[in-house]
Order: C-alpha cells, then sequence, then structure tokens
C-alpha cells in the first residue's frame, strides 16, 4: 500500500493522528526495555477479558485502578515489531483524511471509542480468558470504517503477489477495505469453533475487535460530522 494523497488545499495538518503514532511508538521503545518484566506490563495495563468480567460482576481485581481504564490504555501496546508497523501504516495512510473530515477533537474522541468498543466486542466473545489482547488495531479498523463510507472512491495502491512476480494494483478503497472486513468477520466466526484464546499473546488476532472496530467506526463517524462539507477528489494522480 502507498499513503493516499488528495488535491486539496484547505486541508488540516493531521496533528492527532502524528501524536497517536508517536505515542505508540514510544510506548513500544519501552516495552523493548522491559525483558521478563513484559508480560507483568501487558497484564497491568492490557484488556484481561476474564479481568474485565470479574470488574463488571462486581469483584476485586488485581489492578491499583478501575479495569475499565485498560479499554483505553491497551491501545497503545503492542506485541511486537510486525504488530506495531502494520497498525501504524494503516493509521498513517487512512487516518489524515478522517482526523480532516472530523476535526481533531472529535477525532481524539471517535478514535478513543471505537478502540474501546472494539476491545468490548473481543471481550464479548472471550469473557473468561486469561490472555491479554492489546493493540490499537480496534480504534484503527474504526478509522477504515469511517474512511470506506466518507471516501468509496478512493484509490489504494496495494501489491499482490502472482508466483514470484509482484503486480501492482490501484484497488477502490470500497473494495480493499469491505474485503479487509469480510476476512476478519469470517475468522471472527471460525475462531468460535476453535479452543484457542484470542488475543496478540500467543500469535492469536483478535478479529472480533477487528471487525467490531469496522462497524463501531462506520456508526460513529456519521454521527460525529463525517459527512458534515463538500467531498474531495482523493484519487491517486
Amino acid at each position: 500500500m502507498v499513503p493516499l494523497r488528495d488535491n486539496n488545499p484547505t486541508r488540516t495538518t493531521p496533528y492527532v493522528t502524528y501524536v497517536i503514532i508517536a505515542l505508540n511508538i514510544l510506548v513500544f521503545l519501552y516495552e523493548l526495555t522491559l525483558g521478563p518484566d513484559l508480560d507483568d506490563f501487558f497484564r497491568t495495563w492490557a484488556v484481561v477479558p476474564s479481568q474485565l468480567t470479574a470488574s463488571f460482576q462486581g469483584e476485586p481485581t488485581p489492578l491499583p485502578f478501575p479495569e475499565w481504564i485498560t479499554l483505553f490504555t491497551s491501545q497503545f501496546l503492542h506485541g511486537g515489531f510486525l504488530h506495531i508497523a502494520g497498525n501504524m501504516l494503516f493509521l498513517w495512510i487512512f487516518g489524515n483524511n478522517v482526523e480532516d473530515k472530523l476535526g481533531h477533537i472529535k477525532f481524539v474522541i471517535f478514535y478513543l471509542s471505537c478502540g474501546a468498543l472494539a476491545a468490548l466486542a473481543q471481550w464479548f466473545f472471550s469473557a473468561y480468558s486469561d490472555v491479554p489482547s492489546l493493540g490499537a488495531s480496534g480504534a484503527i479498523a474504526g478509522v477504515l470504517g469511517a474512511y470506506i463510507l466518507r471516501f468509496p472512491k478512493a484509490e489504494v495502491l496495494t501489491v499482490v503477489p502472482l508466483g514470484f512476480l509482484l503486480l501492482p494494483l490501484r484497488l477502490p478503497a470500497f473494495f480493499f477495505l469491505g474485503f479487509w472486513f469480510l476476512q476478519q468477520a469470517l475468522y471472527g466466526v471460525a475462531s468460535l469453533n476453535t479452543p484457542m484464546n484470542v488475543g496478540m499473546q500467543g500469535g492469536g488476532i483478535a478479529y472480533w475487535a477487528h471487525a467490531g472496530g469496522f462497524v463501531f467506526g462506520a456508526i460513529l463517524g456519521p454521527l460525529m460530522g463525517l459527512f458534515s462539507d463538500a467531498p474531495f477528489d482523493n484519487r491517486l494522480p
């Protein structure tokens, strides 16, 4: 994929997107210094479904703060280089245009809300799992859900492997992101039939957080003013 560009000279600088990316990178660099303490760090600041369930039922949890706070802190944690690189690439490519349409303050609220709701979607399907769930994927999926509604005809330049060849293709955002959402939803349904705990630890992927975040983004985006101004052409030259 390559970053999308537009011809709108009045588009604002996506400061919030840049700050979110910077915060994620800084937290990840801190994770790299923790060594054997990383697991305890994840269990403190990531969403542990079983602990969140216990807190909803009024039971005590080992955290020194309310468990629901992890619905937000978990959005800035990542389980590896590929995890953070993929998430930040998607946020960099798609976040700027959504932020431009919502405005900086609304985009912060939108992003964090999508991430928290996505985490709750994942929790719903794994309420008693002890595997920490973490990452910005749910919040970024919300950005994708808003993007596909606002810019369905924008083009994404991607690379499709054909044997030993890499074929560059320009795909409409509606097709590219629509296929991504269907893939997450199908994987999520398939995971219901397996005993695997779903989370970022142990190689699992929180498919329901991805699918849920996408849907919540598509709902919250229009409610928060995604279509409040005139559209502009966002195609690659």
